[in-house]
């Protein structure tokens, strides 16, 4: 046996030899590994543009999610859960620091980082007492856990999980990452349009390429998911390795894993692919939105990428059931809390595909989440609006750690000593085209608050740089489809002060 000896090692030989017969070299050996301790372990699992709104477990006419239905019975299920923004920087970093965009200011398009005092307060520097780990599939996400990485036991590279990926660039140019990975991809990857910099390099690549992922085709009728074209990944490869590792970490561990899918390309497994595509569903027809660039037909097309979409969601939904499988079947689920949620949504609606957009609709800013208690045998559902940045405080109350005193989040029921206000407000911001240093000019932020949802648009060349606002009792009309903005007009002018307050204070520091 080459290398230490593990303790499933050990385990494996004890169950052949009696301990007094072992020899004392093993037992020498056994003594080096880490055993478990007396706290618990966290995991949090991040499934990317994972939207509530196509999640059977939360109402959904398809039956996407048989697996999360079967676990909930031993688990926290919150239904109404909002994510920081609508893309995955302003979503993740939310989740990792425990507060807002406008605060921790990784919002914009190429603007991937935390404010610097985010490096020593966040979720990682929280569990200083957990061993912690982190990995994602996503190249976005990366930029900021690679930033945070001074507060992770083991930062798992970008690559680790990919078939073929960009781990030269990676390691070429650590520091500038986005220009690199840019260049690379005009001069080696040919875009839609059939073209790249290099017509040689490219064609040589993407033989490469092929040749790696030749045999796994037949199982993905629409395609190997992927990143950028050729970072080809399987999800079940992801669980497979959280399955073998996870039993051999240090004790406590906390570990935050960010996978792709269900994000676009919808490319899911042959198992799942065409199941709902006679299932007769149509889903409540929108207008087209002045945000949007729709085509002809395109009502047709988002259909089509809607069940797709649904589709792939239950190949996540199979793998994260394995997952479980794993951590019940090495114990791991008895002293593990295991949180379930997503960094944003997705939109098959009003003329709009994906979350790019200044739109701050249900179905992009409302995402599952789960919480699994260790030894919880019952359902709890928990309908009160929460965020994700309650997330941190949580898990941190939940595990006996000290308070993160700079989060803005909140315990959540039923871990809490104290429910949750009714009146408490839920932010989400949408700010793509801002300069992280300087105010809000252009932006959407929406607050929900009892029954209503405010959505708030101000800057944009579509309104001529004006404002617009528009306001939903979620309750009742969940589709978002009567905008109440003139008949509650009270209502509306006393959710957009309160808004319009909060904006100001988070604009000041960047006045000067």
């Amino acid at each position: 046996m080459k290398g230490p000896l593990t303790r499933r090692d050990f385990l494996k030989l004890a169950g052949l030899l009696p301990l007094s017969v072992a020899a004392p070299s093993v037992v020498d050996s056994l003594s080096s590994v880490q055993q478990p301790g007396d706290g618990q372990n966290v995991l949090i699992i991040v499934f990317d543009a994972f939207s509530a709104y196509n999640v059977s477990l939360y109402g959904y006419q398809r039956g996407t999610t048989p697996n999360l239905a079967r676990l909930a019975d031993r688990a926290v299920v919150y239904h109404n859960h909002y994510a920081g923004g609508n893309f995955t920087p302003p979503g993740t970093a939310s989740l990792l620091t425990g507060t807002l965009p406008w605060t921790h200011r990784a919002f914009g398009l190429g603007q991937n980082r935390v404010e610097t005092t985010y490096v020593e307060k966040n979720i990682f520097a929280a569990f200083q007492n957990h061993h912690r780990l982190a990995y994602t599939h996503n190249q976005t996400a990366n930029f900021i856990i690679a930033q945070l990485s001074e507060k992770i036991n083991e930062y798992i590279p970008l690559g680790k999980l990919f078939l073929t990926n960009d781990n030269l660039i990676d390691a070429l140019f650590e520091k500038d990452g986005d220009i690199a990975t840019v260049s690379w991809a005009r001069t080696i990857k040919r875009g839609e349009e059939g073209f790249s910099y290099s017509l040689f390099m490219s064609h040589l690549y993407e033989k490469i390429r092929e040749q790696k992922v030749e045999s796994l085709l037949p199982q993905f009728p629409m395609g190997l998911p992927h990143i950028a074209g050729d970072n080809f990944f399987l999800l079940e490869d992801a669980i497979d390795w959280l399955g073998e590792n996870l039993d051999n970490l240090p004790r406590p561990f906390m570990g935050y894993f960010h996978f792709m899918p269900p994000h676009r390309p919808y490319n899911t497994h042959s198992d799942f692919h065409g199941v709902f595509s006679q299932d007769g569903y149509l889903p409540q027809e929108k207008a087209i939105n002045v945000f949007s660039n729709a085509k002809e037909n395109y009502h047709k097309f988002l259909l089509k990428r809607r069940r797709e979409y649904d589709e792939f969601i239950l190949y996540v939904d199979r793998e994260f059931g394995r997952l479980f499988e794993y951590l019940d079947t090495t114990g791991l689920s008895k002293n593990t809390w295991v949180v379930l949620t997503s960094d944003h949504g997705e939109l098959f609606e009003r003329g709009v595909l994906g979350h790019i957009t200044p739109m701050l609709y249900e179905p992009i800013i409302r995402i599952p989440l789960m919480i699994f208690e260790p030894g919880r045998k019952t359902r709890t559902d928990v309908h009160t609006p929460t965020s994700a940045i309650d997330i941190l405080p949580t898990m941190l109350h939940a595990t006996g750690q000290p308070s993160a005193d700079w989060s803005e989040g909140t315990v959540l029921p039923p871990f809490s000593n104290s429910t949750l206000p009714e009146s408490r407000g839920i932010y989400v911001l949408e700010a793509k085209k801002n300069n992280k240093n300087k105010p809000l000019t252009t932006a959407t932020a929406t607050l929900v608050k009892d029954d209503y949802k405010l959505i708030y648009f101000w800057g944009y060349e579509e309104l001529a740089g004006g404002e617009r606002v528009e306001l939903y009792n979620i309750q009742s009309d969940p589709e978002e489809m009567k905008d109440l903005s003139n008949t509650k007009r009270e209502t509306a002018n006393e959710l957009l002060y309160e808004l319009k307050t909060k904006l100001a204070e988070v604009n000041e520091p960047y006045l000067t």
